[in-house]
């Protein structure tokens, strides 16, 4: 990968989601990627539909038969996590570009996370960072937050990633708060894989108008991140280190 190639060689690294992510580049452990959250149980019952036809268009999609794109869609929209996970796989499937559908991926990607169909969470994060931040619904961050969250405290070093990406100035979640900051730390330690360190460190030496009090946390990153187990991760931030000093900030 160029990207890993690039930090491992001591080169500041380009930054940019999702082809070429820092997920992608440095891979969390498997298991740490399968830690599943049920957040909502979602429809649970289909007696529960306001309609007979979208009650018998569950009964046939658990029955394994062909369901309409906008049942499927209809079924999701009242919480139903399989619907959900059958409808982004339709919409990955079916279009080349998923900028376009980037919104309805990671919406209906989280109903399908948030009642424990962890499988669906990479899908949601890559569409995730497709979204337009002005234009995003709020209802659909909203969404996102709180299936996103209670993965990354769990323990879930992907959905952790995603809270380091989509937390900042101009970002989807908006400014990162201090509390959040310092419980992703705890978290990563807690993961002990060095990969949220090291990320954050990254996203401020990528900062245009870094400030030193900034360039410290990085530089605090980068220690913590050497500290780790994980030989890839200890030399990225190896190599790091000394080109930040060389910043001069």
């Amino acid at each position: 990968n160029c990207w890993k190639n690039a930090v491992l060689a001591g080169r500041f690294p380009v930054f940019g989601p999702p082809e070429n992510s820092f997920t992608n580049s440095f891979p969390a452990e498997k298991a740490s990627r399968q830690i599943s959250v049920v957040v909502t149980k979602g429809l649970t019952r289909t007696k529960k539909l306001p309609t007979s036809a979208l009650r018998q268009a569950r009964i046939d999609m658990l029955a394994k038969k062909v369901v309409s794109d906008e049942d499927l869609r209809a079924l999701a929209g009242y919480g139903d996590g399989l619907a959900a996970q059958k409808y982004v796989r339709l919409l990955v499937a079916r279009y080349e570009g998923q900028r376009d559908h980037a919104s309805d991926i990671a919406y209906y990607g989280a109903i399908a996370v948030g009642t424990g169909r962890v499988w669906t969470l990479p899908v949601m994060i890559d569409a995730m960072y497709l979204l337009d931040v002005e234009t995003e619904p709020k209802a659909r961050v909203k969404k996102y937050i709180s299936v996103l969250y209670p993965h990354a405290w769990a323990g879930n070093s992907l959905a952790l990633d995603a809270l380091i990406d989509f937390n900042g100035p101009g970002q989807l979640f908006g400014d990162l708060s201090e509390n959040t900051r310092k419980r992703i730390l705890v978290q990563s330690e807690k993961n002990g894989e060095g990969r949220a360190e090291l990320r954050m460190a990254i996203n401020l030496m990528q900062k245009p108008n870094r400030t030193k009090q900034e360039t410290e946390q990085a530089r605090g990153y980068l220690k913590r991140a050497m500290m780790v187990d994980n030989l890839v991760i200890k030399t990225a931030a190896s190599n790091l280190l000394p080109l930040l000093d060389a910043s001069g900030i």
